[in-house]
Formats: structure tokens, C-alpha cells, sequence
């Protein structure tokens, strides 16, 4: 379990550098960074990873479009 978890914060780290400077790109670059976060947190707690995924892909999308 805590090697899962190490192992989805240095690849959300890595993510993270790889931000773009347009908004298209950051909705992009959040979007998939909000999948992969949601898919994981939800196959640990339990729950259905596809629905995780959405969710997760959603509200990194929109976080991404929207900041600076």
C-alpha cells in the first residue's frame, strides 16, 4: 500500500513539471493529471476506478483551464 502511494506522488510530481504555459495545455495537463489521481484514490478507498477517472478528469480539466 505505501508503495502505491509513493509511487502516485513522484509520478503526480513528474506530472506536474510538465505543465504547459497555454490554457489549452494546462486543461489538458490537469485533466489527465485529475484522471490518474481519481482512477487511483478511488481503487484504494474502494470504489470504482472509471468513476474516479470521470470525476477526476473533470475537476483537473477545469483547474487547469482556469488558472494562471
Amino acid at each position: 500500500m505505501r508503495t502505491m502511494t509513493f509511487t502516485m506522488l513522484i509520478g503526480t510530481l513528474l506530472a506536474l513539471a510538465g505543465c504547459g504555459e497555454s490554457t489549452g495545455t494546462r486543461a489538458v495537463t490537469g485533466g489527465l493529471m485529475g484522471a490518474g489521481a481519481g482512477a487511483g484514490i478511488s481503487a484504494l478507498t474502494g470504489g470504482k476506478p472509471a468513476t474516479g477517472a470521470l470525476i477526476g478528469g473533470g475537476v483537473g480539466a477545469v483547474g487547469g483551464a482556469v488558472t494562471r
